[in-house]
């Protein structure tokens, strides 16, 4: 027993998603193709926000610039090593860069949800202010309340990863899922967890329900105030895409992390619902349902061509 507690782990299994080749092989091609299009749709996004003079100068969509960053960020912290371990019988990770992995994740995770929280707080202004808008949302404070996002990201992530280090880990060494994550982690430690588990479930799951609760309670108070019918239907209009994205985020967030660290045969569906389609579907809700950014895409990519036409001749 005494030589079984002086062994450190320095790798951990990650169990993925299935052992047969022909599944991994046909998993690969599918998560590549999100991870391409979560690029491709995000960088396109940042495009044409910053080349757009309208949208640039815009609140709301100097927000979504910012958003499809974090969410390029987020698919990065784990899709790379997912793609990799399909074609790997062996899924190992390091103990270093499973900490690695858990501190990204959950830094850049607390981020969106905070800058989801501030674009909220954007369109009640918007909705409710519209006279003041553009006097109360300036430029300083859209920059203030983004670098409060990442550093409120970053601190909530510093919490999680120190207490999670300080654990003992000597074995059993298998994730039961394809990323590291503390519920996961904090599992195989050769300790008693139960006080670090309370915290983090008050941490991350009544974090994650705080923030969601008061997203709600922020759109249904706007379109509350909207006296006109068509009013509120423009607003509900403008919204109900943001919602979507919001409830499928914040939803899988405390379906994982508001409930005690007990493992449920979903986590691994709903990890790829957060993790990998969250990021992939934010581009195409924004620009489907929002004219303005369709029609900016639409001129960036005009300019484009006759820049290359003017080339040529």
């Amino acid at each position: 027993m005494a030589k079984n507690q002086t062994e450190v782990v320095r790798e951990f299994f990650l169990s993925g998603f299935s052992q047969t080749s022909s599944i991994e092989t046909g998993l690969f091609v599918l998560f590549l193709f999100f991870y391409v299009s979560t690029w491709v749709g995000n960088v396109l996004i940042m495009l044409t926000v910053a080349c757009d003079k309208y949208l640039n100068s815009s609140p709301m969509y100097f927000f979504l610039g910012n958003l499809s960053f974090l969410d390029l960020c987020y698919s990065t912290v784990m899709t790379p090593k997912l793609l990799a371990d399909f074609l790997n019988h062996e899924k190992l990770i390091s103990y270093d860069q499973c900490i690695v992995q858990l501190f990204f994740l959950h830094f850049v995770g607390a981020a969106e949800m905070f800058l989801l929280t501030v674009m909220a707080y954007d369109r009640y202004v918007a909705i409710c202010r519209r006279l003041h808008y553009t006097t109360v949302m300036s430029r300083g404070l859209c920059c203030v309340l983004v670098a409060a996002s990442w550093m409120g990201g970053f601190v909530h992530s510093t919490v999680q990863t120190i207490l999670t280090t300080r654990l003992p880990f000597c074995g059993p060494n298998q994730v039961d899922n394809f990323f590291c994550d503390v519920p996961l982690v904090i599992k195989l430690a050769c300790a008693d967890t139960f006080v670090i588990e309370l915290l983090m479930v008050s941490n991350s799951g009544l974090f994650s329900t705080i923030s969601f609760v008061v997203l709600i309670s922020s759109y249904t108070t706007s379109l509350v105030k909207i006296r006109s019918k068509e009013g509120r239907r423009k607003a509900l209009s403008t919204c109900a895409s943001y919602l979507m994205v919001v409830t499928l985020f914040f939803g899988s967030c405390i379906f994982i992390y508001a409930r005690p660290f007990s493992t449920f045969s979903v986590d691994k569906m709903v990890s790829v619902l957060y993790n990998v389609i969250t990021p992939m579907l934010n581009p195409l809700i924004y620009t489907l349902r929002n004219k303005e950014v369709k029609s900016a895409m639409q001129k960036l990519w005009v300019r484009n061509g006759l820049t290359w036409k003017k080339q040529e001749t």
